[in-house]
């Protein structure tokens, strides 16, 4: 197969780009759900004139549905994406890139998308699809799944669907988090999923960080000491990655903090660490929920982020060494890569 496509390269070209074309298409309007002919044109950057002949002649093929509602993908064209995605990643050279990275660090798995996160929504949505299907893929009857907050990890909630794999599961927050917008808080994502899934949830609603005093005090309550020690029964974790300065002015981290951070080099954040380039832990938030010790025991650790920007903080936090997959796309990985080599 692969043989095949480098010799469609060599004699025609055209076809290979207008096959890349077509699955874009087909893609973006997979991923979401419902979109007007326009506001397409618009996301791929091409005209109205353009996408009209290209949405007829996918239309004609049976792989779309045009309504006035606008356009959707249809039954076939499910089918074709999902048959074809192998060919796909070979054609955007994403396979060899998730190699690359897999073996490098030592992964299970790695999963790379098309597109930067952080110029297009479009490839944001792709990552959490991709994460869905992930976790979906790993997760078996009676699990507890742990998921920290954050945009890219209520991607991969929103992806979630029915299964029976996830019947008696239980959902749970990997850490309080009452300090972030309520639709990224990892107490609001364990509930959606939850729901998405027919699974069930439990929730700890205690703030996003706390002083020391506050923390032992909160480690006293027999009902939070509870939910905690059910939380760290988790053997699956699902976790985005951070900047790290970008989260500690999220977070509301104290300047003095804030300036160690950065005089030590602190690139990443997850799980409420912070991490150097090396991988090195530099600090802990004193959160309630899991521990790092508890990562290290987990059975599946799932690292879903991407665009350009986090490309530094996803190496650094791989260089930890606690990864089982990663979930990521393509601009983040190339950058990845280049750390990798230069």
């Amino acid at each position: 197969m692969r043989e095949m496509l480098n010799i469609q390269k060599q004699l025609l070209p055209d076809l290979i780009d207008t096959m890349k074309k077509r699955y874009t298409i087909l893609h973006h309007i997979m991923v979401s759900g419902i979109v007007g002919r326009r506001t397409l044109a618009g996301s791929l950057n091409t005209t109205e004139r353009i996408m009209r002949a290209e949405v007829d002649f996918l239309k004609a093929q049976g792989l779309l549905e045009v309504e006035a509602s606008g356009i959707r993908i249809s039954a076939a064209g499910r089918q074709l994406l999902e048959s074809i995605e192998p060919l796909v990643k070979d054609l955007f050279g994403l396979t060899e890139l998730e190699e690359r990275i897999r073996s490098h660090f030592g992964l299970k798995q790695v999963v790379i998308v098309p597109g930067d996160s952080d110029t297009s929504p479009h490839t944001k949505k792709e990552l959490g699809r991709a994460g869905a299907a992930v976790l979906l893929k790993h997760v078996s009857q009676d699990e507890v799944i742990a998921v920290t907050g954050g945009s890219t990890t209520a991607e991969v909630a929103y992806h979630l669907s029915s299964s029976n794999s996830l019947k008696g599961s239980w959902f749970v927050p990997a850490r309080g988090g009452l300090g972030e917008s309520l639709e990224f808080q990892a107490n609001t994502i364990a509930s959606t999923m939850a729901k998405k899934t027919g699974a069930k949830y439990r929730l700890l609603h205690v703030p996003d960080h706390l002083g020391e005093e506050a923390y032992q005090s909160l480690m006293q309550d027999s009902t939070i000491l509870e939910i905690i020690q059910f939380i760290r029964k988790a053997r699956i974790v699902v976790h985005g990655i951070g900047e790290a300065m970008v989260m500690a002015r999220r977070r509301k981290v104290d300047a003095g903090t804030t300036s160690n951070l950065q005089q030590d080099g602190a690139l990443a954040e997850a799980f409420g660490y912070y991490f150097d380039r090396g991988g090195k832990i530099l600090h802990k938030m004193p959160t309630v929920g899991l521990r790092i010790e508890d990562i290290q025991e987990m059975d599946c650790v799932i690292g879903v982020a991407g665009g350009k920007s986090k490309g530094e903080a996803i190496a650094s936090v791989l260089r930890f060494g606690q990864e089982d997959i990663l979930v990521t796309d393509e601009a983040a990985a190339i950058e990845i890569v280049h750390l990798l080599t230069s």
